[in-house]
């Protein structure tokens, strides 16, 4: 069964801006594409991809903010909070013309679970 892409258009000048200086992060870009296939912990992307456990979090913080990250959370057996963070986004799209800037995010339709 074949699900309909919405995508979605980006109109408000503060989210655009946000989405821009994400874009221009490649700490930001290497999480958001780390966690595109299925959701993982922290220490996971940080290993992986060779990036500051610190800044992971600080980037994770900003992706959260910014809708383009999704976090679950449970329980491991030791009772400790286990977060999994997952990219909501599968792309984004930007066209400039120094007038106008229009940026379009194609959503990522995975599922969250691991």
């Amino acid at each position: 069964m074949q699900e309909l892409v919405q995508n979605q258009k980006i109109v408000d000048d503060e989210r655009k801006q946000v989405i821009l200086e994400i874009l221009a992060d490649k700490y930001c870009k290497q999480i958001l594409h780390n966690t595109l296939e299925k959701p993982k912990s922290a220490m996971e992307i940080s290993g992986e991809k060779k990036i500051p456990i610190s800044t992971v979090y600080r980037r994770l913080q900003t992706l959260y903010d910014a809708k383009l990250l999704a976090i679950s959370g449970s329980i491991n057996q030791d009772g400790k909070k286990y977060f999994l963070y997952k990219s909501k986004v599968k792309s984004i799209s930007l066209h400039c013309d120094l007038e106008v800037t229009s940026i379009e995010i194609v959503p990522n339709l995975s599922r969250m679970s691991s």
